[in-house]
């Protein structure tokens, strides 16, 4: 499965929301999660975004990578399964 990336560089005061709006112009989202520090309560400024098919997720790479959010270049990958 292909369908779930992770999206780094985020700007910190994006949230699980923005997110998913900002995924849903490239295909059905399933869900959108921005990690959060448990210590801080801040973001970690990653997130993770799982596409309804790996086709979405494959069009959201090419259109989002390196793309501007919030002034900040994001970074949308395939996530590689924890370690």
């Amino acid at each position: 499965m292909k369908n779930k990336l992770f999206v780094g560089s985020l700007p910190y005061a994006v949230t699980d929301q923005d997110l998913a709006s900002l995924f849903a112009a490239h295909g059905e989202v399933v869900s959108a999660k921005v990690i959060i520090d448990t210590m801080s309560n801040r973001s970690k400024g990653v997130g993770f975004v799982e596409m309804a098919t790996d086709e979405q997720a494959q069009a959201a790479i090419e259109a989002l990578h390196e793309s501007d959010m919030m002034g900040r270049n994001i970074m949308v990958n395939v996530a590689r399964p924890k370690a």
